[in-house]
């Protein structure tokens, strides 16, 4: 795809404009999202989605449209599987619910912001060494791995890292919330908030899948406008999504392990590519290897399926297990 300069920063123009009147309107009037409030902003933000991916099929080609739906599917599923941590985090840290669109709002934007740093690191180690390709595939699978036996286990509480640990000992902090302040005076003293520590939980918490869904979506399109693009219309509503579905997503109970099963198809499909494009002298003496690659459609589809499975099997599950309950 060739994306004139201008539309670049149109895009972002337009992405930091939607993100800062939401900001504002939080800011003016912290509360408790209505269920039509959530439905209608979701509404509107995933009709936005699907739009701009119908534009990329007018102006750019099928192709390009299946590789943005592709990657915005999967950045969307590992969102929801992000959302999930969240609300482990907001039950770890106990925030009064008309907070919890403040640091879910916060945390969006750290998301975005390194999310940005690695689009643009990927998209520089891609055009300069092809055998990152086998690095982002075995990452992936290794990913897949250990997402699998997390999602064997019944483990349903946020473990705080040895960073939050260390944070907590460095900073002074009061027990008592401020608002949305992230620092307040007591006694003459600059004790760090309870909402200190949340966006710090949700920002190392972004970090780590940061780290797993860009060499995802790059596993599916190579376009770093569309790997942005894709990525900013999956963390638009996620805000609404956390309220409008907060209890659904306890009833995924299948979730971590459809998204093993994804992020191990995408890496597959990356060792595969790897292999094709291969220069490294110590593999097939550093020719291409004659293997199959995964088309876009096959990932979409794939992709689709996938989710949907999981989806239903959760749902079941979770009906039959409370049927048994009840009988």
């Amino acid at each position: 795809m060739n994306i004139p300069v201008w539309v670049w920063f149109a895009t972002i123009g337009a992405a930091i404009l939607v993100f800062a009147i939401d900001i504002f309107v939080i800011a003016r009037r912290p509360h408790v999202p209505s269920t039509k409030e959530v439905g209608t902003a979701l509404g509107v933000y995933v009709g936005a989605a699907v739009l701009f991916g119908l534009g990329v099929w007018y102006f750019a080609g099928s192709t390009f449209a299946g590789q943005y739906f592709a990657g915005w599917l999967t950045e969307y599923s590992l969102s929801v599987d992000n959302l999930f941590i969240f609300l482990l985090i907001m039950a770890k840290f106990a925030v009064p619910e008309k907070y919890q669109q403040s640091a879910l709002m916060i945390g969006i934007v750290i998301a975005i912001i390194l999310r940005g740093i690695f689009i643009a690191l990927g998209a520089a180690a891609i055009n300069n060494f092809s055998w990152v390709f086998y690095l982002f595939g075995a990452f992936l699978i290794y990913t897949a791995v250990k997402l699998s036996r997390e999602g064997e286990s019944d483990d349903d509480e946020y473990e705080e890292n040895r960073f939050m640990k260390y944070m907590e000992r460095r900073f002074p902090a009061t027990q008592d919330w401020h608002g949305t302040r992230l620092f307040t005076r007591v006694d003459a003293r600059r004790l760090a908030t309870p909402m200190f520590f949340v966006i710090l939980a949700l920002g190392t918490t972004d970090l780590l899948f940061a780290l797993d869904s860009i060499p995802a979506i790059y596993g599916l399109t190579k376009e770093p406008y569309l790997v942005l693009t894709a990525n900013l219309f999956a963390l638009m509503g996620l805000r609404q999504l956390y309220f409008l579905i907060g209890g659904l997503l306890k009833r995924l109970v299948y979730l971590s392990l459809g998204l093993a099963v994804l992020l191990a198809f995408i890496g597959v499909k990356l060792v595969l590519h790897a292999l094709h494009e291969n220069e490294l002298p110590f593999i097939n003496g550093g020719e291409h290897v004659p293997v199959p690659e995964v088309p876009i459609s096959v990932s979409l589809g794939a992709i689709v399926v996938i989710l949907g499975v999981t989806t239903v099997a959760s749902l079941l599950k979770t009906r039959r297990d409370n049927n048994l309950r009840s009988a």
